[in-house]
């Protein structure tokens, strides 16, 4: 009654095989999708020049001071000293 389970022992290593070759598909497959979206994204950040992805030109220093005044980031007397540095 040798059977299935009998002799020759070869049934465990096949089966441990074949596991291993579909757990390395599977890390194949997520190493793929890894790389490609580092490559797609960060052709997308290289193919515009920086801060100006959007099509605007950045702000002047003097607009992002009023701005941060504006939010109340800063007190009266830090936006009149950054202005006075900045004329």
């Amino acid at each position: 009654m040798g059977g299935m389970m009998g002799g020759t022992g070869f049934g465990f290593g096949y089966g441990l095989i074949g596991l291993l070759f579909s757990v390395a598909i599977i890390v194949g497959v997520v190493l793929l999708v890894v790389w490609a979206v580092r490559q797609f994204s960060s052709n997308g950040q290289n193919s515009s020049t920086p801060g100006q992805s959007d099509g605007r030109a950045q702000p002047s220093p003097r607009e992002i001071v009023e701005k941060r005044y504006a939010h109340g980031e800063l007190t009266r007397e830090q936006y009149q000293e950054m202005l006075s540095d900045l004329s």
